[in-house]
């Protein structure tokens, strides 16, 4: 068209930078999610730092904010200790 970037981002209200860099999602966002639910469920009571760690160990290089982005968005929770009398949780660590 033959209207500015400027005065279009203007009148949007909307930032000139947002035209020129295109946002970039990583390919194996799937099968990273996939395996923070498999660690979350195997390990019941461990938190987001641990599965981190948990994946570093196993050779994935990932970041711990990008482990907790995705730990939230899942909304996947440590549940509340208990004592040992009387657990309402099982072994597995489901509720």
């Amino acid at each position: 068209m033959a209207v500015s970037e400027r005065r279009v981002c203007r009148v949007l209200g909307q930032h000139r930078s947002t035209q020129r860099k295109a946002p970039r999602w990583a390919d194996d966002e799937a099968a990273l999610t996939e395996d923070i639910i498999a660690l979350a469920r195997q390990y019941g009571r461990y938190g987001y730092r641990r599965v981190t760690a948990l994946l570093r160990d196993a050779g994935r290089h990932v970041n711990r904010k990008r482990v907790e982005r995705i730990w939230r968005r899942e909304r996947l929770m440590v549940p509340q200790k208990q004592p040992k009398r009387s657990r309402l949780w099982l072994n597995d660590g489901s509720l």
